[in-house]
């Protein structure tokens, strides 16, 4: 698995919260990443999805499916 195959929304974080974008792959429990940048965001969010999936394949954790949160969300 790719990390470029899961989807991921990207939000503005407050002053408050230091600013800039944060990333958060759902299908990834945990998986949450930011930038200064939108672009900054999903670079460093595609790392941190790329970091995800080695660790579950290292440790033998099951990796879901691109889009299975998406998707159960529909069937509700």
């Amino acid at each position: 698995m790719k990390p470029e195959g899961y989807p991921f929304g990207i939000h503005p974080l407050s002053e408050a919260d230091g600013g800039g974008y944060q990333v958060t792959f759902l299908d990834l429990p945990g998986c949450i990443s930011d930038g200064d940048t939108p672009e900054e965001a999903i670079h460093n969010g595609l790392d941190a999805a790329q970091s995800w999936l080695e660790t579950a394949r290292e440790f033998g954790d099951p990796i879901p499916q691109p889009g299975q949160v998406a998707k159960s969300r529909r069937h509700r």
